[in-house]
């Protein structure tokens, strides 16, 4: 099977609601608050250490069935320059995607330097979504 890293959008930051302990590196997020900035449609968004997807792209990859990653609840609000800068903007539900797959063996898993990487039926599904704003290369173990 082919591997790709994937660099998704950061469409925010990490919130104030956010519980991480940032003594170990990456940081161990308990709690996510997803702060959204600007969103352009991308159905995979981060920001360091976390990953979000639309709750359609995780009905996706539960249908088609996955390895290496699970889904949990994410608290996500829009800052005040995204509420500006896109007035009336409807974000979709979205869900925190905790990867702890290995890379180039299951679905999802993280490379080194915190690199997701990701399988190609994967890709494929999320490019069928919609990933406008991703920047994916191939992956060399």
């Amino acid at each position: 099977m082919q591997y790709f890293k994937i660099r998704p959008n950061v469409a925010g930051g990490i919130g104030e609601n956010t519980v991480l302990d940032s003594t170990v590196h990456p940081p161990i997020v308990t709690r996510l608050h997803y702060v959204v900035e600007g969103w352009f449609g991308d159905v995979i968004v981060a920001t360091f250490p976390c990953f979000l997807v639309t709750e359609e792209t995780q009905r996706a990859l539960q249908k088609m069935g996955f390895s290496g990653a699970s889904f949990a609840e994410a608290e996500v609000t829009t800052s005040e320059e995204c509420e500006e800068d896109q007035p009336g903007l409807q974000l979709p539900p979205f869900v925190w995607l905790k990867v702890n797959g290995k890379a180039g063996r299951d679905d999802f898993g993280i490379a080194t330097p915190f690199r997701l990487v990701i399988s190609k039926r994967v890709l494929d599904l999320l490019e069928s979504l919609g990933i406008p704003f991703a920047v994916v290369e191939p992956y060399e173990q």
